[in-house]
């Protein structure tokens, strides 16, 4: 396994153009422009909890709505994270996290298995978070998934500002992200009875 456990990905289509360069082992440092600034915001607490460092740049047809942005950044991160894991040897595979945030509580867990999948129960009051259509927050999280191919169990339990669950459900995610992608010294090879987490 690399030292650097870093991933530059970029994809450009009609609708979007989008550059995301991650470092897993990184402080959290974050340098985000996805022309979504709630996009933004969640994606920060991601990386300051989860101690990434992330670099992204997004540019889409916003004349019509965020979903292809938000979609589209959704796709290259969970590129980027699935290039930065590499072989994944020596990982914890798994995390899971709990978070407050004031009212709102959200559960993230999440296994490095090489297998997409996701459940997500997440609902808001209100139909928009700032400018992002509240429904992408599942979307975003279901795509990430997808192309991290990763198995992801997202949850907000309870709350009544939708800004502060969302919240909480990014950062949980962040942490439960950072614990499964921590290297433990004392494993050799992967967390696998089949001896891959990669099929």
């Amino acid at each position: 396994m690399s030292n650097e456990r870093i991933a530059t990905v970029e994809r450009a289509t009609k609708e979007t153009n989008v550059r995301v360069t991650l470092t897993l082992d990184g402080a959290g440092n974050t340098d985000i422009a996805t022309s979504v600034p709630m996009l933004d915001h969640l994606l920060s607490h991601v990386a300051v909890h989860g101690l990434l460092d992330l670099e992204i740049r997004a540019t889409g047809d916003l004349q019509i709505d965020a979903h292809h942005t938000v979609e589209d950044v959704a796709i290259v991160l969970g590129d980027a994270l699935d290039r930065a894991l590499g072989d994944k040897r020596g990982i914890a595979r798994m995390g899971h996290a709990y978070v407050p945030m004031d009212d709102a509580l959200a559960f993230v867990a999440l296994d490095l298995s090489g297998r997409a999948y996701a459940v997500i129960d997440a609902s808001f009051a209100a139909p928009m978070l700032g400018a992002m259509p509240a429904s992408l927050v599942a979307h975003f999280l279901e795509t990430l998934a997808t192309h991290a191919r990763m198995d992801l169990h997202a949850r907000v339990l309870y709350g009544r500002d939708d800004h502060h669950k969302a919240e909480a459900l990014f950062k949980a995610f962040g942490r439960a992200l950072a614990l499964a992608a921590a290297i433990d010294a004392r494993r050799v090879g992967v967390a696998s009875t089949k001896g891959t987490l990669n099929s």
